[in-house]
């Protein structure tokens, strides 16, 4: 199941601040809190840690899971230990995120804990955790959380980024990535300019298709904001993502007919036929849909005016173009009957044989979603 998540860091921002985004992130359903215990300040340790524990106490009133990253030091400095987390407890902390570790036995001890703490380990490294399990690790209270990366350049290779998804879904280990505000402002552990984004090529991205690209992976169950605050309108973009179906942005082409926009927005949903073509994705159940729909409305029409009725039809229309290139989407039309009404997407070049009309084109930005639609898989598209 997938979850939606904040990032915040209430050692670095006024209470009331802090609480009023928490407020409005629970209304639009994200459940998840990452926040930072690196930077606990020695000399204040005791008023960080009353202050923490009352912030994890108005995160639990929303319904929210919390993570935090910590370390070796950390625990240190809150006197806990590998095989006592009671001080985690205590503040109520729901997951620890580790960066660093206690060896193979040590970190077994942490996935072991009495008190259902889970434990996050960095899933953008090899860390040994396949070992943790062989050697006695309790993989139902482990899970994995990608790194964020400030500095432009330096996130994740998106090959590599899906290459150890894999190997994690392959273990049945939970996992997490970052999007990132595109807010100005904003903070993580430290001050922010250029986002927190897991994958490089997401960085400066609109946060909904940021995430988009990452859920089209098939294998990133959570997905967290890594900055503070992104703003409301993020906040809402991302809150309705399709979780179930990719879903890709296109630009009308002009004067499409009302059918043609009834197949491409109000069918629902799409899927790539299991014979699979090279040359286009094929959605077929819009012809059959589309007939229907069109013989119900022509049925109810007929019984109001008692005039005969047109069968449905999709005119030709000229595009202008000679050659359908990758990301146009395609209805078929009146020229082929048998087919019409079934929406296609250009994966490839192909001639324009007048069977076809352009209905819209997939935005430039979201064209590699389309390599993710395998066949049978679901997809949407939106205006």
């Amino acid at each position: 199941m997938h979850k939606l998540g904040i990032s915040v860091y209430p050692d670095k921002t006024p209470r009331d601040e802090v609480y009023t985004y928490l407020e409005k992130a629970a209304q639009l359903g994200y459940s998840r809190i990452f926040t930072c215990f690196l930077s606990i300040p020695e000399d204040q340790r005791e008023t960080y840690l009353v202050e923490f524990k009352e912030f994890m106490d108005k995160a639990h009133e929303l319904g929210f899971e919390v993570a935090a990253d910590t370390n070796p030091e950390v625990f240190t400095l809150i006197g806990a230990t590998p095989d006592n987390l009671k001080p985690f407890y205590d503040l109520g902390l729901d997951i620890i995120r580790m960066d660093g570790n206690f060896g193979t036995q040590g970190d077994i001890q942490l996935t072991r804990n009495p008190y259902g703490i889970k434990i996050e380990f960095n899933a953008s490294m090899d860390m040994g955790v396949e070992l943790l399990i062989n050697k006695g690790g309790n993989k139902d209270q482990m899970t994995m959380c990608h790194n964020f990366f400030p500095e432009r350049y330096t996130g994740m290779d998106f090959d590599l980024f899906m290459e150890y998804n894999s190997y994690w879904k392959e273990l049945n280990l939970h996992t997490a990535a970052f999007v990132s505000s595109n807010n100005e402002n904003t903070i993580g552990p430290w001050q922010v300019f250029c986002g927190l984004p897991t994958v490089e090529i997401m960085r400066g991205l609109p946060i909904d298709l940021q995430a988009r690209y990452l859920l089209a992976t098939g294998d990133v169950d959570d997905i967290l904001i890594g900055n503070y605050p992104a703003s409301d309108e993020e906040l809402e973009a991302l809150s309705k993502v399709n979780l179930q179906a990719i879903e890709m942005k296109v630009d009308e082409a002009e004067g499409i007919s009302d059918n043609e926009k009834m197949i491409m927005f109000d069918y629902a949903p799409h899927w790539d036929r299991y014979d699979h073509s090279s040359f286009m994705l094929r959605s077929s159940m819009p012809r059959v849909w589309f007939k229907e729909q069109k013989s119900i409305q022509d049925a109810s029409v007929a019984t109001a005016t008692d005039k005969n009725i047109e069968s449905q039809s999709i005119p030709y229309r000229d595009p202008g173009k000679k050659v359908f290139t990758r990301g146009d989407v395609l209805i078929v039309n009146d020229n082929l009957a048998h087919y019409r009404g079934e929406l296609e997407i250009v994966l490839t070049e192909i001639p324009n044989d007048g069977e076809r009309n352009l209905v819209a084109t997939i935005k430039p930005e979201e064209l590699m979603l389309l390599d993710f639609i395998k066949p049978g898989h679901h997809f949407k598209i939106l205006k």
